[in-house]
């Protein structure tokens, strides 16, 4: 009989290597470190990490390294390849060089030049919707607009529950998995008043990543003070500090595209700042009142910037 609880103990400890590996990607990332990170035997670890995620350890990394590299060429034109191979973990740019071709097919440089020429008539930053979006898109690229305020963050912790797989497949649970959050919150008294921000962080780019393989995690933040106990259902990790660009934005359901694209496409291109390596979130103020028509959404889009430097 299959121990379930097992079942989500091991998920549980994939989830942080994940997480380990998108904070260090600039590091060596060997087998040691990720198995402690784990908490697994380094003789295990590899064939365990398989058999959960059916991607091979040195393949997953790999693919977040050229995932990063394309959204680095594409949108951080203030840096040269020796600057993204270091980032990246490589130890020069030539040796970056011939990864991302062995990759991606191309060499970095020219994707980087055929970017710049056809990103205009690239697909939308956003997947959310994709059909509606990019009907919307061809007669109103912007039918959505936001106060956009500039906020230094503080580093926070936070309780959450992960989903991969398509945005499809999230909308259809989305529902289960906040209620799975707010029960094992519940539980364990991480609920305080008013001191609950509900989110979600969008850990790959949909520019970029392979659809069936996007990480979202639905999180809870929590005092500091507060102990979460990762059970198997719950993991912890921090929000990370630093300077964000905070898109406010009331909007229905439908438009979530639309906020995505006019933070990224209308706002941030005109704005001096370009993204910093970390990623977005959204965070929910309200609760839509299922009796109102409308439906408002009040959501904050947080994206991590820093300075344009040319």
């Amino acid at each position: 009989m299959v121990d379930r609880k097992c079942q989500e103990e091991y998920l549980r400890r994939i989830h942080k290597v994940q997480d380990y590996i998108e904070h260090h990607l600039g590091e060596s990332l060997s087998i040691d470190e990720l198995s402690s990170a784990a908490g697994f035997s380094k003789y295990h670890f590899s064939r365990i990490f398989q058999g959960i995620l059916h991607e091979p350890l040195s393949h997953y990394v790999n693919r977040i390294r050229m995932e990063r590299a394309l959204f680095l060429l594409a949108h951080r034109s203030d840096k040269n390849m020796t600057d993204i191979a270091y980032e990246l973990g490589f130890t020069d740019s030539a040796v970056f060089s011939r990864a991302f071709k062995n990759y991606h097919g191309i060499s970095p440089r020219e994707y980087r030049k055929e970017y710049s020429k056809n990103c205009k008539d690239s697909f939308l930053l956003s997947e959310y919707n994709k059909d509606t979006a990019k009907k919307e898109w061809a007669g109103n690229p912007f039918p959505v607009t936001a106060k956009i305020t500039i906020e230094n963050l503080d580093e926070k912790k936070v309780a959450y529950v992960r989903h991969t797989g398509t945005y499809e497949t999230l909308a259809n649970e989305y529902t289960n998995l906040i209620q799975r959050l707010f029960d094992y919150a519940k539980k364990q008294h991480l609920l305080v008043e008013d001191q609950n921000w509900v989110l979600a962080i969008y850990h790959d780019n949909p520019e970029f990543s392979e659809e069936s393989q996007f990480r979202t995690s639905l999180c809870l933040t929590v005092p500091e003070d507060i102990r979460i106990q990762e059970d198997g259902i719950l993991g912890e990790m921090k929000l990370v500090d630093g300077l964000y660009a905070v898109g406010h934005f009331r909007i229905q359901q439908e438009q979530y595209s639309d906020a995505w694209n006019y933070m990224y496409q209308e706002w941030l291109t005109g704005s001096g700042y370009v993204p910093r390596n970390s990623y977005p979130f959204e965070v929910y103020r309200n609760i839509p009142n299922a009796n109102d028509e409308s439906r408002i959404h009040e959501v904050d889009i947080y994206v991590p910037i820093e300075p344009i430097h040319f």
